[in-house]
């Protein structure tokens, strides 16, 4: 199941993380994680 969230949120939200340090890296991937589930709550 974890791999089919990871699929859509790559084919919605690009498959590149465009942050070079890790904090900026990781910040980037709980953003896209939170527009995720935002655009899973208003869809249902």
């Amino acid at each position: 199941m974890c791999e089919t969230v990871f699929s859509t949120i790559k084919r919605t939200l690009g498959d590149a993380v465009r942050a070079r340090t890790w904090y900026g890296e990781f910040r980037e991937l709980v953003l896209m994680c939170a527009v995720y589930n935002i655009k899973q709550a208003v869809n249902q």
